[in-house]
Protein backbone atom coordinates (compact mmCIF):
# COMPACT_ATOMS: atom_id res chain seq x y z
CA UNK A 1 0.00 0.00 0.00
CA UNK A 2 2.89 2.15 0.22
CA UNK A 3 2.19 3.01 -3.97
CA UNK A 4 -1.40 4.38 -2.66
CA UNK A 5 -0.80 8.33 -2.34
CA UNK A 6 1.03 7.92 -6.05
CA UNK A 7 -1.77 5.96 -7.09
CA UNK A 8 -4.47 8.71 -5.93
CA UNK A 9 -1.91 11.72 -7.12
CA UNK A 10 -1.70 10.06 -11.04
CA UNK A 11 -6.17 8.89 -10.61
CA UNK A 12 -6.39 13.05 -9.71
CA UNK A 13 -4.37 13.86 -12.85
CA UNK A 14 -5.96 11.53 -15.03
CA UNK A 15 -9.22 12.72 -13.78
CA UNK A 16 -8.99 16.44 -14.05
CA UNK A 17 -7.86 15.98 -17.65
CA UNK A 18 -11.29 13.87 -17.96
CA UNK A 19 -13.08 17.11 -16.29
CA UNK A 20 -12.20 19.54 -18.66
CA UNK A 21 -12.85 17.88 -21.63
CA UNK A 22 -16.08 16.89 -19.75
CA UNK A 23 -17.15 20.26 -19.39
CA UNK A 24 -17.97 21.02 -22.94
CA UNK A 25 -20.35 17.59 -23.48
CA UNK A 26 -21.92 18.84 -19.62
CA UNK A 27 -22.25 22.50 -21.20
CA UNK A 28 -23.53 21.78 -24.40
CA UNK A 29 -26.04 19.16 -23.72
CA UNK A 30 -27.20 21.49 -20.82
CA UNK A 31 -28.57 23.99 -23.10
CA UNK A 32 -29.06 22.37 -26.70
CA UNK A 33 -29.85 18.88 -25.12
CA UNK A 34 -27.48 17.70 -28.09
CA UNK A 35 -24.72 14.97 -27.07
CA UNK A 36 -21.85 16.20 -28.77
CA UNK A 37 -19.97 13.48 -29.58
CA UNK A 38 -17.37 15.48 -31.84
CA UNK A 39 -16.34 17.14 -28.47
CA UNK A 40 -13.47 14.24 -28.40
CA UNK A 41 -12.13 15.37 -31.90
CA UNK A 42 -12.55 19.44 -30.16
CA UNK A 43 -10.14 18.33 -27.64
CA UNK A 44 -7.53 16.77 -30.22
CA UNK A 45 -7.79 20.00 -32.59
CA UNK A 46 -6.29 22.04 -29.54
CA UNK A 47 -3.35 20.01 -29.39
CA UNK A 48 -2.54 19.89 -32.74
CA UNK A 49 -2.88 23.82 -32.64
CA UNK A 50 -0.83 24.01 -29.58
CA UNK A 51 1.74 21.88 -31.17
CA UNK A 52 1.40 23.69 -35.22
CA UNK A 53 2.36 27.08 -32.59
CA UNK A 54 5.38 25.35 -31.35
CA UNK A 55 6.70 24.01 -34.22
CA UNK A 56 5.26 27.31 -37.00
CA UNK A 57 5.46 30.41 -34.46
CA UNK A 58 7.95 30.05 -31.83
CA UNK A 59 11.95 30.33 -32.59
CA UNK A 60 14.50 27.73 -31.15
CA UNK A 61 15.17 28.07 -27.79
CA UNK A 62 12.22 29.68 -26.48
CA UNK A 63 11.61 29.85 -22.52
CA UNK A 64 8.73 27.83 -20.64
CA UNK A 65 7.29 30.69 -19.72
CA UNK A 66 7.02 32.23 -23.07
CA UNK A 67 5.86 29.14 -25.19
CA UNK A 68 3.47 27.52 -22.86
CA UNK A 69 0.83 30.47 -22.75
CA UNK A 70 1.42 31.06 -27.02
CA UNK A 71 0.67 27.07 -27.00
CA UNK A 72 -2.26 27.31 -25.07
CA UNK A 73 -3.75 30.28 -26.82
CA UNK A 74 -2.88 28.79 -30.14
CA UNK A 75 -5.04 25.67 -29.07
CA UNK A 76 -7.83 27.49 -27.54
CA UNK A 77 -7.95 29.70 -31.00
CA UNK A 78 -8.26 26.29 -33.27
CA UNK A 79 -10.39 24.71 -30.99
CA UNK A 80 -12.99 27.57 -30.72
CA UNK A 81 -13.30 27.65 -34.13
CA UNK A 82 -13.28 23.94 -35.02
CA UNK A 83 -16.41 23.94 -32.93
CA UNK A 84 -18.29 27.24 -33.55
CA UNK A 85 -18.05 26.07 -37.14
CA UNK A 86 -19.27 22.53 -36.08
CA UNK A 87 -22.10 24.53 -34.30
CA UNK A 88 -23.14 26.72 -36.77
CA UNK A 89 -22.88 24.16 -40.22
CA UNK A 90 -23.57 21.06 -38.63
CA UNK A 91 -25.90 21.48 -35.57
CA UNK A 92 -27.88 24.38 -35.93
CA UNK A 93 -29.71 23.26 -39.58
CA UNK A 94 -30.63 20.06 -37.11
CA UNK A 95 -31.82 21.88 -33.84
CA UNK A 96 -35.55 21.12 -34.63
CA UNK A 97 -35.04 17.97 -36.25
CA UNK A 98 -35.48 14.41 -33.94
CA UNK A 99 -32.71 13.52 -31.51
CA UNK A 100 -30.99 10.94 -33.95
CA UNK A 101 -30.51 13.12 -36.55
CA UNK A 102 -27.78 15.13 -35.05
CA UNK A 103 -26.29 12.19 -32.82
CA UNK A 104 -25.75 10.81 -36.40
CA UNK A 105 -24.10 14.06 -37.40
CA UNK A 106 -22.32 14.45 -33.93
CA UNK A 107 -20.61 11.14 -34.68
CA UNK A 108 -20.09 11.17 -38.64
CA UNK A 109 -18.57 15.10 -37.97
CA UNK A 110 -16.15 12.95 -35.15
CA UNK A 111 -14.90 10.71 -37.93
CA UNK A 112 -14.57 13.39 -40.20
CA UNK A 113 -12.32 15.68 -37.88
CA UNK A 114 -9.48 12.44 -37.46
CA UNK A 115 -9.89 12.42 -41.15
CA UNK A 116 -9.26 16.06 -41.73
CA UNK A 117 -5.85 16.08 -39.48
CA UNK A 118 -4.55 12.94 -40.31
CA UNK A 119 -4.74 14.12 -44.08
CA UNK A 120 -3.74 17.35 -43.89
CA UNK A 121 -1.25 17.72 -41.07
CA UNK A 122 2.35 16.71 -41.96
CA UNK A 123 3.10 12.98 -39.90
CA UNK A 124 -0.08 13.02 -38.72
CA UNK A 125 -0.56 9.36 -40.16
CA UNK A 126 2.21 8.26 -36.51
CA UNK A 127 2.61 9.46 -33.43
CA UNK A 128 3.79 13.27 -33.22
CA UNK A 129 6.51 14.44 -30.44
CA UNK A 130 4.83 17.31 -27.82
CA UNK A 131 7.71 19.60 -26.84
CA UNK A 132 8.15 18.86 -23.60
CA UNK A 133 9.16 22.40 -22.20
CA UNK A 134 8.15 22.07 -18.61
CA UNK A 135 11.02 20.13 -17.47
CA UNK A 136 11.62 16.79 -15.61
CA UNK A 137 10.07 15.02 -13.02
CA UNK A 138 9.95 15.98 -9.36
CA UNK A 139 9.57 14.29 -5.92
CA UNK A 140 7.24 15.35 -2.77
CA UNK A 141 7.17 12.36 -1.24
CA UNK A 142 5.13 11.71 -4.86
CA UNK A 143 6.38 11.66 -7.99
CA UNK A 144 4.86 14.59 -10.61
CA UNK A 145 5.84 15.44 -13.95
CA UNK A 146 6.57 19.06 -14.34
CA UNK A 147 3.80 19.34 -16.70
CA UNK A 148 1.63 17.42 -14.38
CA UNK A 149 1.94 21.24 -12.77
CA UNK A 150 0.02 22.76 -15.50
CA UNK A 151 -2.67 20.48 -15.39
CA UNK A 152 -3.13 20.90 -11.36
CA UNK A 153 -3.39 24.91 -11.73
CA UNK A 154 -5.22 24.72 -14.89
CA UNK A 155 -8.40 22.32 -13.46
CA UNK A 156 -9.61 24.03 -10.60
CA UNK A 157 -8.56 27.55 -12.29
CA UNK A 158 -11.01 26.72 -15.46
CA UNK A 159 -13.30 25.74 -12.92
CA UNK A 160 -13.48 29.21 -10.65
CA UNK A 161 -13.82 30.86 -14.03
CA UNK A 162 -16.45 29.25 -15.23
CA UNK A 163 -18.61 29.36 -11.82
CA UNK A 164 -18.17 33.29 -11.96
CA UNK A 165 -18.86 33.32 -15.58
CA UNK A 166 -21.89 31.13 -15.35
CA UNK A 167 -22.94 33.14 -11.77
CA UNK A 168 -22.03 36.84 -12.10
CA UNK A 169 -22.38 37.99 -15.62
CA UNK A 170 -25.22 38.33 -18.09
CA UNK A 171 -24.34 35.94 -20.73
CA UNK A 172 -23.67 33.14 -17.50
CA UNK A 173 -27.04 33.99 -16.62
CA UNK A 174 -28.47 34.62 -20.07
CA UNK A 175 -26.99 30.55 -20.23
CA UNK A 176 -28.85 28.98 -17.19
CA UNK A 177 -31.82 30.90 -18.45
CA UNK A 178 -31.81 29.01 -21.54
CA UNK A 179 -30.72 26.03 -20.29
CA UNK A 180 -34.17 26.04 -18.42
CA UNK A 181 -36.43 27.08 -20.81
CA UNK A 182 -35.70 28.38 -24.57
CA UNK A 183 -38.55 29.68 -25.25
CA UNK A 184 -39.16 31.78 -22.73
CA UNK A 185 -35.40 33.15 -22.63
CA UNK A 186 -35.83 33.92 -26.05
CA UNK A 187 -39.17 35.60 -25.42
CA UNK A 188 -37.23 37.68 -22.81
CA UNK A 189 -35.02 39.22 -25.11
CA UNK A 190 -32.03 36.66 -25.00
CA UNK A 191 -30.43 36.04 -28.02
CA UNK A 192 -30.24 31.61 -27.23
CA UNK A 193 -28.15 31.55 -30.99
CA UNK A 194 -25.60 33.65 -29.39
CA UNK A 195 -25.96 31.66 -25.74
CA UNK A 196 -25.65 28.33 -27.98
CA UNK A 197 -22.39 29.15 -29.84
CA UNK A 198 -20.69 30.93 -26.43
CA UNK A 199 -21.74 27.44 -24.64
CA UNK A 200 -20.11 25.77 -27.58
CA UNK A 201 -16.64 28.02 -27.42
CA UNK A 202 -16.23 27.53 -23.58
CA UNK A 203 -16.90 24.11 -24.03
CA UNK A 204 -13.84 24.29 -26.79
CA UNK A 205 -11.42 26.27 -24.86
CA UNK A 206 -11.30 23.81 -21.97
CA UNK A 207 -10.87 21.07 -24.16
CA UNK A 208 -8.13 22.96 -25.48
CA UNK A 209 -6.21 23.16 -22.02
CA UNK A 210 -6.93 19.42 -21.99
CA UNK A 211 -5.07 19.10 -24.89
CA UNK A 212 -2.24 21.08 -24.31
CA UNK A 213 -2.50 19.54 -20.63
CA UNK A 214 -2.44 15.56 -22.45
CA UNK A 215 0.91 16.62 -24.46
CA UNK A 216 2.65 17.51 -21.64
CA UNK A 217 1.68 14.74 -19.94
CA UNK A 218 2.30 11.82 -22.49
CA UNK A 219 4.99 13.61 -24.44
CA UNK A 220 3.09 12.76 -27.95
CA UNK A 221 -0.31 13.39 -29.86
CA UNK A 222 -2.03 11.53 -32.36
CA UNK A 223 -5.06 12.14 -34.45
CA UNK A 224 -7.01 9.06 -32.75
CA UNK A 225 -6.13 10.39 -29.00
CA UNK A 226 -9.92 12.09 -28.65
CA UNK A 227 -12.20 9.21 -29.82
CA UNK A 228 -11.15 6.95 -26.79
CA UNK A 229 -10.63 10.05 -24.24
CA UNK A 230 -13.77 11.80 -25.38
CA UNK A 231 -15.98 8.31 -24.38
CA UNK A 232 -14.57 8.60 -21.26
CA UNK A 233 -15.30 12.36 -20.70
CA UNK A 234 -19.02 11.57 -21.55
CA UNK A 235 -18.59 9.14 -19.08
CA UNK A 236 -17.28 11.44 -16.63
CA UNK A 237 -19.92 14.03 -17.32
CA UNK A 238 -23.15 11.24 -16.76
CA UNK A 239 -21.33 10.23 -13.21
CA UNK A 240 -21.15 13.54 -12.24
CA UNK A 241 -24.85 14.14 -13.53
CA UNK A 242 -24.67 15.30 -17.33
CA UNK A 243 -26.15 19.40 -17.35
CA UNK A 244 -23.85 19.82 -14.22
CA UNK A 245 -20.72 21.76 -14.69
CA UNK A 246 -19.41 20.94 -11.11
CA UNK A 247 -20.33 17.45 -11.39
CA UNK A 248 -18.52 17.21 -14.67
CA UNK A 249 -15.06 18.25 -13.21
CA UNK A 250 -16.06 15.35 -9.92
CA UNK A 251 -17.25 12.79 -11.95
CA UNK A 252 -13.97 12.97 -14.25
CA UNK A 253 -11.77 13.04 -10.40
CA UNK A 254 -13.75 10.17 -9.85
CA UNK A 255 -13.85 8.23 -12.58
CA UNK A 256 -9.56 8.85 -12.90
CA UNK A 257 -9.33 7.75 -9.22
CA UNK A 258 -11.09 4.42 -9.94
CA UNK A 259 -10.05 3.47 -13.40
CA UNK A 260 -6.48 4.29 -11.69
CA UNK A 261 -6.77 2.06 -8.83
CA UNK A 262 -8.52 -0.75 -10.36
CA UNK A 263 -5.20 -0.82 -12.50
CA UNK A 264 -2.99 -0.85 -9.89
CA UNK A 265 -4.89 -3.24 -7.31
CA UNK A 266 -7.44 -5.65 -8.75
CA UNK A 267 -3.79 -7.61 -9.95
CA UNK A 268 -3.51 -8.18 -6.47
CA UNK A 269 -6.56 -10.25 -5.70
CA UNK A 270 -6.44 -13.94 -6.10
CA UNK A 271 -7.69 -15.31 -9.65
CA UNK A 272 -8.15 -11.36 -10.75
CA UNK A 273 -4.55 -10.83 -12.00
CA UNK A 274 -5.18 -10.98 -15.68
CA UNK A 275 -7.72 -8.12 -15.24
CA UNK A 276 -5.45 -5.20 -13.36
CA UNK A 277 -3.37 -4.71 -16.20
CA UNK A 278 -3.13 -1.11 -18.14
CA UNK A 279 -5.08 -2.61 -21.41
CA UNK A 280 -7.85 -3.04 -18.84
CA UNK A 281 -8.05 0.47 -17.87
CA UNK A 282 -10.48 0.62 -20.07
CA UNK A 283 -12.80 -1.45 -19.58
CA UNK A 284 -13.09 -1.07 -15.70
CA UNK A 285 -14.04 2.85 -16.63
CA UNK A 286 -17.13 1.69 -19.16
CA UNK A 287 -17.73 -0.47 -16.61
CA UNK A 288 -18.45 1.94 -13.89
CA UNK A 289 -20.63 4.15 -16.91
CA UNK A 290 -22.86 1.10 -16.79
CA UNK A 291 -22.83 0.50 -13.00
CA UNK A 292 -24.04 4.39 -12.92
CA UNK A 293 -27.12 4.17 -15.53
CA UNK A 294 -28.42 1.45 -14.11
CA UNK A 295 -28.43 2.50 -9.74
CA UNK A 296 -28.23 6.24 -10.43
CA UNK A 297 -28.81 7.36 -13.58
CA UNK A 298 -29.09 10.93 -12.64
CA UNK A 299 -25.29 11.11 -11.89
CA UNK A 300 -23.80 11.73 -8.38
CA UNK A 301 -24.74 15.30 -8.07
CA UNK A 302 -27.99 15.07 -10.42
CA UNK A 303 -28.67 15.80 -13.73
CA UNK A 304 -29.65 19.81 -14.28
CA UNK A 305 -31.77 19.29 -17.36
CA UNK A 306 -35.54 19.03 -17.66
CA UNK A 307 -36.60 16.82 -20.44
CA UNK A 308 -38.57 18.96 -22.76
CA UNK A 309 -39.35 16.19 -24.87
Amino acid sequence: MNELPQQLVNGLLLGSMYGLVAIGYTMVYGIVQLINFAHGEIFMTGAFGALSVYLWVLPNGTSMWVALPLMLVGAIIVAVLVAVGAERFAYRPLRGAPRLAPLITAIGLSLALQQAVWAWYPGAKDALTFPQIAGGPFEIGVTIQTGDIFLLVAAPLSMAVLGYFVMKTRTGRGMQATAQDPDTARLMGINTDRIIVVAFALGAAFAAVGGVAYGLKYGQIDFRMGFLLGLKAFTAAVLGGIGNIYGAMIGGVVLGVAETLATAYIADIPGMEKFGSNTWADVWAFVLLILVLLFRPQGLLGERVADRA
